[in-house]
């Protein structure tokens, strides 16, 4: 498991995390530079679902904050974690319909990239969506697939959710709009994304699997589905038996320097 330099908040006695007023800084900065970012890149459903999570802007919201927002719209509800947890316990917290929010916020030096997730990018990133109901149908599948899944399936399955929840593009009638988490909460490379310098791949579930990616660079690749029909049609049965063909026909030839 990747190491982290960050150390996860702890909720008091009510399950309220205090956050200092620097950090509370750091959202705002965030969040304000972030939102007018998002005109003409992000796609309507997840601007309409961000409009409706209406997040403070000068503090961090608290998770059962969120939850009660999402749950206006779904069944899903947000619970604080640890910097990094396992791929059991993420899949399963997927599959009871609760998603993991890592407690944290970057440090001011780490505004514009970190790689691994804090609770602006779970927050503004992930949880908007959970409130369109074939998204979160793509996800509560996604996280019954990965549960019992040997670790090769799942390092097949998180490709799946690479291109798709955190990197997905959806195509709109006023051209590729970003959609995935990764994507709505990074200025840079949402604007590489929509730039002519990376490959764009209409969305196939096997090629997807078969595709290498790297956390640490703006992605060479990206795929773009045509609605959230395609993610929400996807079944369980399905993703399983493009994970065993994906097995059999092996990996795609990175578009990348391996590291």
């Amino acid at each position: 498991m990747k190491m982290t330099t960050y150390l996860a908040k702890t909720p008091d006695e009510f399950g309220k995390i205090h956050y200092t007023g620097l950090e509370c800084k750091v959202w705002q900065t965030l969040i304000e530079r972030q939102t007018p970012a998002l005109k003409n890149a992000a796609c309507d459903s997840y601007i309409d679902a961000l409009e409706k999570m209406s997040f403070p802007s000068d503090r961090i919201p608290q998770c059962d904050e969120v939850s009660k927002k999402i749950q206006q719209s779904s069944d899903w509800s947000v619970t604080p974690v640890s910097t990094l947890i396992g791929f059991d316990r993420f899949f399963n917290l997927l599959a009871n319909k609760q998603f993991p929010v890592a407690s944290f916020i970057r440090r001011t030096e780490e505004l514009d990239y970190l790689q691994e997730p804090d609770i602006f990018h779970e927050v503004f990133g992930h949880t908007p969506l959970l409130t369109d109901s074939q998204f979160a149908h793509f996800t509560h599948t996604y996280g019954l697939a990965g549960v019992g899944a040997t670790n090769e399936e799942r390092v097949m399955l998180a490709r799946l959710y690479w291109f798709t929840v955190e990197f997905g593009l959806i195509k709109t009638a006023n051209g590729n709009r970003a959609y995935g988490a990764g994507l709505v909460s990074s200025i840079g490379e949402l604007q590489h994304a929509l730039s002519d310098k990376p490959i764009v791949k209409k969305f196939d579930l096997l090629e997807v699997l078969r595709t290498p990616y790297r956390i640490d660079i703006y992605q060479p690749i990206y795929f773009v589905i045509e609605s959230f029909d395609q993610l929400f049609d996807l079944t369980l049965s399905e993703v399983k038996l493009a994970i065993k063909s994906a097995q059999e026909m092996g990996m795609e030839e990175p578009l990348f320097a391996m590291n």
